[in-house]
């Protein structure tokens, strides 16, 4: 008896045609493909898994409502990323108006930098590889520094570092040009390293750059 003939699975693209063609049953395949990669970003740029959580399920409820408006054979990662920030910005909106109406706000519970966007510190050329309290402490204030990024610079460095995007995908994700993408990276890199220098001085005296790793 002959094997039954095995079909490459759907592009995304082709998902995403089926569904705006009205082929729900291909709705689950799509959030599948893309849940882990989605909430990890959310994650990271949020910083609050149960917010994360929320802002992954919305996302793909604006997928499936908006779906008409997605154009067959576009690219859909950036497209969907498109969706998820936008969501994401929206959620801290409402988290910070709901904070500044309350009169007793308490400290969020991610005060202390856990599950904030983390960048690994890189040694300079030379220096012999670190203790483990020294390397913990450097990514204490790595992620602090990181922390006080301007959301708009915040977010060409997660989709870019953390989720390997390409320049190309973070501007259409953004709706920004590839150049703003570039200097907005820039722009990032060097706060990050100021903000290590001055932390250096103040501590040890020595000055190293903060350096992101391609992945």
């Amino acid at each position: 008896m002959l094997d039954p003939i095995r079909h490459p699975p759907d592009t995304d693209e082709q998902l995403l045609t089926r569904l705006r063609a009205g082929e729900r049953d291909v709705f689950g395949t799509l959030v599948r493909r893309y849940e882990r990669e989605l909430f990890g970003y959310l994650r990271r740029y949020l910083g609050d898994d149960d917010l994360a959580d929320d802002v992954f399920q919305n996302t793909f409820v604006q997928v499936y409502l908006k779906i008409q408006q997605y154009e067959p054979g576009r690219p859909v990662r950036p497209w969907l990323y498109a969706i998820a920030t936008n969501q994401a910005i929206d959620a801290l909106r409402r988290r910070n108006r709901r904070a500044d109406q309350r009169a007793d706000a308490v400290t969020s519970s991610d005060e202390d930098g856990q599950n904030r966007p983390l960048f690994e510190l890189l040694p300079t050329p030379g220096d012999g590889p670190p203790e483990s309290a020294d390397r913990a402490e450097q990514r204490e204030l790595v992620r602090a520094a990181v922390d006080r990024l301007p959301d708009l610079l915040r977010q060409v460095v997660v989709l870019a570092y953390f989720q390997g995007l390409k320049y190309r995908d973070v501007a259409d994700a953004l709706d920004i040009p590839v150049g703003t993408v570039k200097s907005r990276l820039h722009a990032a890199l060097a706060r990050l390293t100021e903000d290590w220098n001055a932390s250096q001085e103040s501590g040890t005296g020595t000055q190293e750059a903060v350096q992101i790793p391609n992945v």
